[in-house]
């Protein structure tokens, strides 16, 4: 092109009726989330959600942002976008940790080059997260950003909302003597990737395509690329059942870091290494890249994606029995004591 000929938008890198065609592309996967609160359905300025269906006496509303990191620069070497958006709704499982109800949640996909067809891939995730923790995909917005992204890079940012009654809020009454329940995460869900994508990939060489250790079915792709676990229904049916007093939901930060949070001023909490099984994934990142212990804790949740404290061992034992009616796994890990609002992870003899 000249400098005489007409510009347009397209030829500056931006194209709008590829943006047109994956609205079309992903209305189906946005429809298949909703609720009966929902008022209207894609294509508005904004999405419309009736919050006094609810029947809520005393509502709170509780959002929560998140993105997936790094995870995504795994997905695009790899070609896969259908999982990494279920990653993303794990951000409604910050609401389901102050005791919410994930209602709706919004999603922003920005790309170098708008591909409809993968916007839709990854947008499919979204709707299938959004249908495992129970709320609607109310709307989002994409856009293209040549120049600022490279062809072929995405990110992505999740919005979630979600109600509770005020009385119902966590933390709330967490004392000396209750215990520490942890709930299986099979895979690192979306974080430390920078520091697992050094270790294996840089340091150590691996190919996605070879088995993700010695024996494994599965490959370090498909290791690496595993979707997060989306807890808001298990925490909703242990609370149908036991008195939770606090939830912490590890992301980054580690075990310790997430569970200082939701600990009054007077309380410690100590949790065991070797209470529950570790996923393999972490000794390969570990070994990898000659990755220290401590600073495995500090990064990653090894194992462990969510964290209920409980009075006492019955309300303990019902948790356990209620996460693995459910399919994961949950273990006794730690316990509260009197202490100045700080966590610790301790290396039993098997870590």
């Amino acid at each position: 092109m000249t400098g005489d000929e007409p510009l347009t938008y397209a030829a500056s890198g931006v194209d709008i009726a590829a943006g047109d065609r994956a609205v079309d592309l992903i209305r189906k996967h946005a429809l298949t989330t909703t609720r009966p609160e929902v008022i209207g359905g894609v294509g508005g300025f904004g999405g419309l959600f009736g919050i006094g269906a609810l029947g809520l006496d005393d509502p709170v509303l509780v959002a929560s942002t998140d993105g997936v990191g790094t995870k995504s620069v795994i997905a695009r070497m790899m070609g896969r976008y259908d999982t990494i958006g279920i990653d993303l709704v794990g951000t409604a499982d910050d609401l389901a940790a102050q005791g919410a109800e994930p209602l709706f949640f919004l999603d922003y996909v920005s790309m170098g080059r708008l591909v409809p067809e993968i916007v839709a891939d990854i947008v499919a995730g979204v709707a299938e997260g959004c249908r495992q923790a129970g709320c609607a995909l109310l709307g989002g917005e994409m856009s293209e950003h040549p120049d600022a992204l490279a062809p072929g890079d995405f990110d992505l940012v999740g919005f979630a909302v979600g109600a509770a009654e005020r009385a119902a809020l966590l933390p709330a009454g967490v004392s000396p003597g209750d215990l520490v329940v942890g709930i299986e995460s099979p895979g690192l869900r979306c974080n430390g990737y920078s520091l697992a994508r050094r270790a294996l990939l840089d340091r150590a060489g691996r190919r996605f395509d070879e088995p993700a250790w010695a024996g494994a079915d599965s490959t370090l792709g498909d290791e690496l690329l595993r979707p997060s676990v989306i807890y808001a229904p298990v925490v909703a049916a242990v609370r149908r059942v036991v008195e939770v007093r606090a939830l912490g939901h590890v992301t980054g930060g580690g075990i310790a870091g997430n569970l200082a949070r939701v600990l009054p001023s007077g309380c410690d909490a100590r949790v065991r290494r070797g209470s529950w099984p570790e996923p393999r994934i972490f000794d390969e990142v570990a070994a990898a890249g000659s990755v220290e212990p401590a600073e495995m804790e500090r990064v990653f949740n090894l194992g462990l994606g969510m964290l209920a404290v409980v009075s006492g061992a019955d309300d303990a034992r019902r948790v356990v029995e209620v996460v693995e009616s459910r399919g994961l796994g949950a273990w006794v890990v730690g316990e509260v004591t009197a202490g100045t609002g700080r966590a610790v992870v301790e290396r039993g003899p098997s870590s």
